[in-house]
């Protein structure tokens, strides 16, 4: 009897072929990590060492933490670092409670309007309003040059809002049913049963928000004054933009190299996402493709 033949894709690579993954693979992670092996480098590096090395060291003979002590002694990047986390967790946590609601009502069968109300909530998402009208009704509500500009206008994600209401409706309807016979209402259901059995999709949504919160600038351009700019907003005109770095940015006394302070604040704006990601990586998959799938 002949042996059944496999489909090329089911057979084992040959060793060319794995050596070739493995070189790719290699290439793409110095291709991510030695540009931010440089950056954390030159944060740590003394002035002396970033001078003679034309302003940019990849590993510090003498590291020292002077130009984090400059950036975070007062000054512009300290109360921007204050601005930003204020308003990713305030923002987060008001996003997380008006997206769950919204998505748990569209969710549930026999609510008035809720197919009208959906379709509007995805009109908004294929023809999103232009930055002249949102700067109008920001201005008209009394939000300019204040923290709420940051938040009120993208306080509810459409993606993410689809992909909880499809979460939401692949729980089993069974459920929902004991919860009414036991006499539990809509709020008791979604505290007590939706919200225990969405731990996945809520941490998934939840990092997406903080992700956008955290990383937003273009709002702050447009609504704050510039003693009130989030971090971000600060990286992108004192580092992206090449503005010089003053003592009024920084600490009294500044000691550091400029270069050396703009990698510090460099630094300091990209790792808490990446302190937080790795906890919340393991329930990407199972958050996001199953609200995806099921909506």
């Amino acid at each position: 009897m002949s042996a059944q033949v496999r489909p090329g894709w089911m057979e084992k690579p040959k060793p060319l072929t794995q050596a070739g993954k493995a070189v790719a693979l290699v290439a793409v992670v110095l291709l991510v990590c030695v540009p931010f092996l440089v950056i954390l480098s030159t944060s740590l590096a003394s002035q002396r060492e970033v001078v003679a090395n034309g302003g940019w060291v990849l590993w510090p003979t003498d590291p020292t933490l002077q130009a984090y002590r400059d950036i975070l002694d007062g000054g512009i990047v300290t109360h921007a670092l204050g601005v930003s986390a204020g308003v990713t967790v305030v923002g987060t946590l008001l996003s997380l409670a008006c997206t769950v609601t919204l998505a748990y009502a569209l969710s549930r069968p026999g609510v008035f309007g809720a197919r009208p109300a959906l379709l509007l909530i995805l009109f908004t998402f294929l023809f999103p309003p232009g930055m002249i009208p949102g700067f109008l009704l920001v201005k008209e509500l009394g939000l300019l040059d204040s923290y709420g500009s940051l938040v009120l206008p993208v306080l509810v994600n459409v993606f993410n809002l689809v992909v909880l209401r499809g979460f939401f409706q692949g729980i089993p309807e069974e459920l929902y049913e004991a919860a009414r016979l036991d006499g539990a209402g809509d709020w008791r259901v979604l505290w007590t049963i939706v919200l225990p059995l969405s731990k996945a999709a809520l941490a998934v949504v939840g990092l997406f928000y903080a992700v956008a919160y955290w990383n937003s600038w273009f709002y702050a351009s447009l609504y704050l004054e510039s003693d009130h700019w989030p971090l971000q907003q600060v990286l992108r005109t004192y580092v992206i933009a090449g503005t010089e770095l003053t003592d009024t940015t920084t600490g009294e006394g500044a000691v550091s190299a400029p270069q050396t302070i703009q990698m510090a604040v460099l630094v300091i704006a990209t790792v808490p996402i990446l302190l937080v990601y790795p906890f919340l990586q393991k329930y990407f998959t199972k958050g996001v493709l199953t609200g995806a799938i099921k909506s």
